[in-house]
């Protein structure tokens, strides 16, 4: 079954940064295939430069710009540009479960905001497409990737999280708790935070 709402935009957030990763010079790129949850919490592993390397991949899809797309309840993944990272704390509130930062045990944290102006069975057409057509037909408006590595992120947010506001979300059927934290407060804090920028437009889309 293939997946819909957050568990689609996380899957096509990961074929994307997959195709960046081997645009700037990863190789034997591997994606935890969808709905299926890597036990170490990995999206995705690659090699760089002789090291092997992993990544846990986080897509918010609050980067939008064009009120019109924000207003148009059939554009899910296009909503009002939010300047702060959402980071799961509690995975599950049930069970208290710990979030993906205390969980993961990936390299680092590829945080990836992108706005897309399409409706939900477009987009998850395209997912089933050849790579090709996936990335040139996807129509990524605007998008913006940071990279934060995930021990000494952990380590802080084990301290300081506290500090930012909570907020409760549902999906697959269950509750989730996340912090909303400003960039300014985490970069500012976390050492080797890489922004990275736009990585869409620059996809071989042929």
């Amino acid at each position: 079954m293939q997946p819909t709402g957050a568990g689609l935009a996380r899957e096509v957030a990961k074929r994307v940064l997959a195709a960046h990763i081997a645009r700037t010079g990863g190789t034997q790129v591997e994606q935890t295939p969808a709905r299926r949850e890597d036990p170490a919490g990995v999206d995705i592993r690659y090699v760089l430069a002789g090291v092997p390397r992993s990544a846990r991949v986080r897509v918010d899809t609050y980067y939008g710009i064009d009120s019109t797309h924000i207003a148009d309840r059939a554009l899910p993944y296009y909503r009002a540009e939010a300047r702060a990272y959402a980071l799961e704390e509690i995975a599950d509130v049930a069970t208290r479960t710990p979030g993906w930062v205390y969980s993961s045990r990936a390299d680092d944290l590829m945080y990836y905001r992108m706005a897309i102006p399409r409706p939900e069975a477009e987009v998850a057409a395209l997912l089933s497409a050849p790579d090709g057509v996936f990335l040139s037909e996807l129509g990524i408006e605007r998008d913006d990737l940071r990279i934060i590595p995930m021990a000494p992120l952990r380590d802080w947010f084990s301290r300081e999280g506290g500090r930012f506001a909570p907020r409760p979300v549902i999906a697959g059927g269950r509750s989730s708790w996340q912090r909303i934290v400003p960039f300014a407060d985490l970069e500012s804090a976390v050492p080797g935070v890489r922004l990275v920028g736009p990585v869409y437009r620059f996809l071989d889309v042929r």
